[in-house]
């Protein structure tokens, strides 16, 4: 049986329990589909299905595993489709728990896949040199934010990738609508979490697809670091003063449950990143000449820093990072040049003169 309930409320028993939530009817024609993230304390991925006249259209995938494979499988099956009937899928990012399954769902149905610009092209890495400048150049970055050993060493997820020379089907821009038959919904280009995030827009049937932009209960990571914007966070800020703006639709997220509310929570994410950026800009005033990895240890975290694996220790500095390049680029504070970089504060007196 699939379940339809108003505003998440299975989604959040179900995320309360600790439990997978069943398939549900968000609205006639879409569906929402949890794909499992084995190992992951996210638990889940929410796929969402869209009714076609042929098919199905999809907006995000899972990860690539046979666990996620086969759940999706099975979920699209309790739509009352096979997974072959699936013809398009949109993805908001390149994470692995969003792209995994698109070069198998691809190879397997014929689907066109679709994603903004910006994440197509960072799919063009194919060599092996490619990959081994990639890991190189991640040491690099995280020695100069002062990583420990541990950390700097750590293994790093890798974007699944198309077979050499394949690519995109589809190059989104914000803006274009999605080629689906009896849909109108708009591709939003929301960067920050990655560079090309998308969020998707049905204004017929008031539904924001958010991705990673914008979640009920946690804030999403907002890394500096190779292949990431320049200043991610003050992107992401933008993103979501933009999102202000957008309908006050209900919010279909990638993760953990389905909410109404737009404009608050994107206010709520603002407010969160700006007590963030106090709270740092404090740490590096007690402790002068502090490197990122000084700072990440000096300040909160959902749990404590000292039971994170190294790879979510990669994930809090480069977090801490962001936020310092905005405090920099607002003339805050300030680096030396060395490696790795420390911070200071910019005294009033000095910035006067």
């Amino acid at each position: 049986m699939i379940v339809t309930e108003d505003v998440g409320t299975v989604q959040r028993e179900a995320w309360a329990a600790k439990r997978l939530p069943p398939v549900e009817q968000v609205r006639p024609g879409v569906w929402s589909i949890p794909v499992p993230m084995p190992n992951n304390p996210l638990r889940y991925v929410l796929s969402y299905a869209l009714a076609l006249d042929d098919g199905l259209a999809l907006i995000d995938l899972g990860m690539d595993t046979e666990e996620s494979w086969q759940a999706l499988v099975d979920g699209v099956a309790r739509t009352g489709h096979h997974i072959t009937d699936v013809r398009y899928a949109a993805i908001t990012h390149l994470h692995p728990d969003h792209f995994g399954l698109a070069p198998r769902l691809r190879e397997t149905t014929g689907a066109a896949i679709a994603m903004h610009a910006a994440e197509a092209t960072a799919l063009g890495h194919f060599t092996a040199d490619d990959v081994a400048a990639d890991v190189e150049a991640w040491r690099v970055d995280l020695t100069e934010l002062g990583a420990p050993d541990e950390v700097v060493e750590a293994p790093r997820f890798e974007l699944v990738r198309f077979p050499a020379g394949e690519s995109a089907d589809v190059v989104l821009s914000g803006g274009d609508r999605l080629d689906l038959p009896g849909w109108n919904i708009e591709a939003v280009w929301t960067p920050g979490h990655t560079p090309g995030h998308l969020a998707f827009l049905d204004r017929d049937h008031d539904l924001l697809f958010s991705g990673d932009h914008m979640l009920p209960r946690i804030s999403p990571n907002i890394s500096s670091g190779p292949g990431e914007l320049e200043n991610p966070l003050h992107r992401y800020l933008l993103s979501l003063h933009a999102t202000t703006a957008l309908p006050d639709c209900e919010v279909l997220p990638a993760h953990e449950y389905r909410f109404r509310g737009v404009t608050d929570r994107a206010r709520q994410l603002m407010a969160h990143h700006d007590e963030r950026l106090d709270e740092i800009r404090s740490a590096v005033d007690a402790h002068p000449e502090s490197t990122a990895w000084d700072v990440t240890t000096r300040i909160t975290w959902s749990r404590p820093i000292d039971v994170m694996s190294p790879r979510l220790l990669r994930l809090a500095v480069r977090e801490t990072q962001a936020h310092l390049i905005v405090l920099a680029d607002r003339g805050d504070i300030r680096s030396d040049s060395g490696v790795p970089a420390r911070w200071s504060l910019v005294r009033t007196d000095t910035k006067e003169n």
